[in-house]
C-alpha cells in the first residue's frame, strides 16, 4: 500500500452477536452458561493433555480456579472471548478470541485459541477461524494477525495452513511461566481476505467432505 492518504473510517468493536457456521456456533462467553461444558472439554478425561502447553494459563487443577478464569475473560471487552459449540450436539468444546482490538487503525487479532481434543483435526476448528477472519473483516479491520510461540509448531502449521502470512519473529518478546518466548507474527490484510473466504467456502462446503473426511485440503482452494 502506497503513502497516500487514506479515506479510513474507524473499524467497529465486536458485538455480542452469535456466529453461525455449518459445524459450530460462535457465542459470547458466558461462564455460567458454558462452564460445566468447557471444564469437561478442557480438563476432563479426554482433554488433550498439550491443550495448555503455549497458554499463558492453566492446566487447572480446581474448578474454583477455573471458574474464576472464565468468569474474568467473560467479563474482558479485549479480549472478546467466545465459547465455540457443536451444531450437532450442543456441546462446548473450546474458546477463542478477538483481541488486540484497535479500531482506529483497523488492527485485531485471533488468540487465546483453546480447542478441546474433539475439534482437533476436524472442519470445527477451521470453521472458528473462518468466522473469525469474517466478522473482523465485517468490522471493517484491514489487518487480522496471528501471533504465537514461536516454538508452537502446531500453531505455525496452523496460521500457514488458513493462510496468514509470516511477517518474522520478534525475539525475547516475552516471559510465559517463567520461560522465554520468543513470538511468530503472522497477518491477513483486508486486500487479501476476499480470494481466502473463497477457499474457505470451499473446504467448508458439504461438496468437499465424503464419509466425514476432506476431499481437498484448504490450501487447493487458494490455487
Amino acid at each position: 500500500m502506497s503513502n497516500d492518504e487514506l479515506h479510513w473510517q474507524p473499524a467497529s468493536l465486536p458485538t455480542r452477536k452469535t456466529l453461525e457456521g455449518r459445524f459450530i456456533t460462535l457465542e459470547k462467553l458466558d461462564a455460567a452458561r458454558h462452564g460445566d461444558g468447557l471444564w469437561t472439554a478442557l480438563e476432563g478425561p479426554n482433554s488433550d493433555p498439550k491443550l495448555w502447553d503455549y497458554l499463558p494459563y492453566g492446566p487447572f487443577d480446581q474448578r474454583d480456579e477455573f471458574n474464576a478464569w472464565l468468569t474474568r475473560h467473560a467479563a474482558d471487552t479485549d479480549p472478546w472471548f467466545y465459547a465455540i459449540v457443536d451444531q450437532a450436539t450442543g456441546a462446548v468444546e473450546g474458546v477463542v478470541s478477538l483481541m488486540s482490538i484497535v479500531p482506529a487503525h483497523g488492527r485485531i487479532e485471533i488468540g487465546h485459541v483453546t480447542f478441546s481434543a474433539a475439534m482437533q483435526r476436524t472442519p470445527k476448528g477451521t470453521e472458528t477461524i473462518y468466522l473469525l477472519a469474517r466478522e473482523a473483516f465485517a468490522l471493517g479491520y484491514r489487518r487480522l494477525e496471528w501471533k504465537c510461540n514461536g516454538d508452537n509448531a502446531r500453531s505455525k502449521r496452523a496460521a500457514d495452513r488458513f493462510g496468514f502470512s509470516y511477517e518474522g519473529t520478534f525475539r525475547q518478546h516475552m516471559v510465559v511461566k517463567g520461560k522465554n518466548r520468543n513470538t511468530a507474527w503472522y497477518s491477513i490484510l483486508d486486500s487479501e481476505w476476499p480470494d481466502l473466504q473463497k477457499a474457505f467456502e470451499g473446504w467448508l462446503g458439504e461438496g468437499n467432505f465424503a464419509d466425514g473426511q476432506q476431499v481437498k485440503g484448504l490450501e487447493a482452494f487458494r490455487g
